[in-house]
């Protein structure tokens, strides 16, 4: 039972380590047309948030397994807070407006801490959404132009979805980080 979905993570957290540190030491990146290269910090925290998704995807996959799931969050904390900057992470997480959507995702990583899985994850997916609700249509409309899935971001009840998300006041929508 929960031997074997250690294994398994323990076996993916592996070969994703392995992928992250080949793909970090041989790419060189680039960014903004500036030749810029990206720091250690990013690479590494993006890979961390790699691995955070694939852990909660993992944990929602074996019916909610809370130690999955709890391995999940901390990994995608820590990687955001590498990829961003500490003072950028503070300065998200700490913006009054936002406090409703704060409060429900540390409060879902706090219930998935305690072996709550389900109810700590419908509140983290409740948080995530009012936190980064205003960056979904922004990714829909980039989508658009992917060639397979393009299609079916360009249909209508498609983007009226999307375009539902994030609804502030007019000309007030901007990338949440």
């Amino acid at each position: 039972g929960n031997l074997a979905g250690w294994q398994l993570a323990a076996a993916v957290g592996h070969l994703l380590h392995n992928i992250v540190q080949q793909s970090c030491s041989t790419a060189t990146y680039t960014a903004n047309n500036n030749n810029k290269m990206v720091s250690d910090n990013t690479k590494i925290g993006t890979g961390l948030m790699f691995l955070g998704f694939t852990f909660l995807f993992l944990g929602i996959l074996f019916l909610f397994d809370s130690t999955l799931l709890a391995l999940g969050d901390i990994l995608f904390l820590t990687g955001l807070t590498l990829t961003i900057g500490t003072s950028r992470t503070l300065r998200f997480f700490t913006r009054k407006d936002r406090i409703r959507g704060i409060v429900a995702f540390f409060g879902g990583v706090t219930l998935v801490l305690c072996r709550w899985p389900v109810v700590g994850m419908i509140l983290q997916v409740y948080g995530l959404i009012y936190l980064f609700g205003q960056f979904f249509p922004i990714a829909a409309a980039s989508l658009k132009d992917v060639p397979v899935v393009g299609t079916v971001f360009r249909h209508p009840s498609v983007e009226g979805f999307f375009s539902s998300f994030g609804r502030v006041a007019a000309g007030d929508r901007r990338a949440p980080v």
